[in-house]
Formats: C-alpha cells, sequence, structure tokens
C-alpha cells in the first residue's frame, strides 16, 4: 500500500489489493456486519453500553484476516479513515457481487 492519498477513490484499489484471500474478504464481511447489527441493538434499546462491542468485533475479524491469511498489515494503522471507509464500501461490493466471495 502506497504512502499517501488524495482521495479515497485513490486508495480504495490498494485496499483491494492487500484484501486478495476469499477467507479475509469473507472476515470483514461477518465483522462489518456485526457492527452493524450491534449499532442497531444499542439504537434499539437505548443501550450505548453496546457500543463497545462494535469495534471488537469489527477490528477482530479483520485483523484475523490480515495477520492469518493475508499476512499484512491492516490499512487501520496507516489510514484510518479511509480503512473504515473502505470497510463499509468493500462490505457494500460484496453484498452486490462486484467482488467475489
Amino acid at each position: 500500500m502506497s504512502g499517501e492519498y488524495k482521495s479515497f477513490r485513490e486508495f480504495y484499489p490498494d485496499y483491494l489489493a492487500e484484501h486478495k484471500e476469499k477467507s479475509t474478504r469473507r472476515l470483514h464481511f461477518a465483522g462489518t456486519l456485526l457492527v452493524l447489527v450491534i449499532l442497531g441493538v444499542a439504537l434499539w434499546t437505548g443501550d450505548a453500553r453496546w457500543l463497545i462491542a462494535a469495534p471488537i468485533f469489527g477490528y477482530g475479524f479483520a485483523w484475523i484476516g490480515h495477520f492469518v491469511f493475508e499476512h499484512n498489515r491492516p490499512a487501520t494503522f496507516r489510514h484510518p479513515l479511509y480503512s473504515l471507509a473502505g470497510d463499509f464500501v468493500m462490505f457494500k461490493d460484496l453484498l452486490l457481487r462486484r467482488l467475489p466471495w
């Protein structure tokens, strides 16, 4: 992954290149889905304590994919905001079958 990006559009292809393994993409998808469920539960119940679990599941699943399957360092450490956006865009792209499972 290169150093500096001027836009998310410039970042996203490199982000995808860091997610070549299907197992990594699947773990990201599961983690992002759990984050969305947790956010929904927090809103539904009005209990903000649920929000503590969101980053644990979101990052936990993703980082397992990077360390176990990709053998690379997650983009979160270098580009946290673009990486977060990348997680949700990749989630959408997987959901819409724009990326292989």
